[in-house]
């Protein structure tokens, strides 16, 4: 009994701790993705003025890197929200029930395009999803002819498609934690891959391997989450190209401009119709063991979803957002309202 009675008070202790430590923090800790980030950023800097909670606190570690913080515990030392340029994935979720934050708010807040982006000194590229695929893919179909995969051969953009330039291929763009490269890869490479019926047909594992395997030779440089270094280097290297999200082209026209992607400009109304190949969805998670203790949680995320922020004719829009229709919006504040969970199974 008194074992108990000991084990007990031993666990109300350990919850009155994390309780008490978690409520020792006075503003919101955001994580995650470099894409959201800024979109975040002016929404942490609106509310942070005009109500009386503290402006969030928020680091740009690539949305991989984010769900990871974020899924690794419940407290203080922990952050509250996360952002991602994906939605976060099964394993992922499993990670966070593992780590205890079993409930967790998903909100989508719009859309953005990956920009295939160079220079304005140089011409205006205008590629297919297969050119792209040829150009970064690790293994190739052999040039010779069969079915049959080689090491990437192409050196200069002609090779892999003769109404290309004569430059060499030289591509900066994001490490593997980040949801833009999740997502180029998912939408560009993959859809690219999937233009040549071989290997479209192969088995799920090796289709995947082969669509999604970036070559290491140096052809494509990770250049960190940074995107305005891309931005910088593209300046100084015209040949070179690079990749990030529609709302970085958008605030940088004045230096660079977007691929041509099956003959579709990365324009706003083309990404929010979907017309634009490589489109992909933006997303904030809550932590929701956090609200009520963190002040300013689901107050700050309100003001997110909020028509005045991310709605159709929302101040994120003129930042580069591409926001969601009115009924998919609509849903996203109701589950932030009510701070409902999403399913543990997605």
């Amino acid at each position: 009994m008194n074992k108990l009675i000991t084990s007990m008070a031993a666990t109300a202790l350990l919850t009155a701790a994390t309780v008490g430590q978690a409520a020792s923090r006075d503003y919101v800790s955001i994580v995650g993705s470099s894409t959201v980030y800024p979109f975040a950023t002016v929404v942490a800097e609106r509310f942070g003025k005009s109500t009386s909670f503290k402006t969030p606190k928020i680091e740009s570690t690539g949305s991989g890197g984010g769900l990871k913080l974020f899924c690794a515990g419940v407290g203080v030392e922990h952050p509250d929200i996360t952002n991602a340029s994906r939605r976060i994935k099964q394993t992922e979720l499993d990670q966070c029930v593992e780590n205890g934050v079993k409930e967790i708010i998903e909100v989508k807040v719009g859309y953005d395009g990956i920009a295939f982006a160079n220079s304005k000194k140089s011409a205006q590229l205008e590629v297919e999803l297969k050119d792209i695929f040829l150009a970064l893919a690790k293994e190739v179909p052999d040039p010779k002819g069969g079915e049959k995969l080689v090491a990437n051969p192409y050196t200069t953009w002609n090779e892999v498609n003769p109404n290309l330039p004569n430059t060499k291929i030289e591509v900066l763009g994001p490490p593997p934690t980040s949801g833009t490269r999740d997502a180029f890869v998912e939408l560009g490479m993959e859809g690219g891959c999937n233009q040549i019926d071989w290997i479209k047909a192969l088995a799920k594992d090796k289709h995947r391997t082969v669509c999604h395997s970036i070559r290491e030779d140096g052809a494509y440089v990770e250049a960190g989450e940074n995107d305005n270094l891309i931005v910088q280097k593209l300046e100084a290297n015209p040949n070179a190209y690079g990749i990030f999200g529609y709302s970085f082209l958008d605030q940088n026209s004045d230096k660079v401009h977007g691929a041509k992607v099956g003959g579709v400009e990365p324009e706003f109304d083309a990404i929010a119709n979907g017309e634009y190949p490589v489109s992909r969805s933006l997303y904030f998670y809550i932590k929701k063991a956090h609200v009520g203790t963190i002040p300013g949680i689901q107050e700050y995320a309100k003001e997110f979803v909020s028509e005045n922020a991310s709605g159709e004719e929302g101040y994120l829009s003129d930042r580069g957002l591409i926001p969601a229709p009115s009924e998919e919006h609509q849903s996203y504040q109701k589950a932030v309202n009510g701070l409902e969970p999403m399913p543990s199974k997605i």
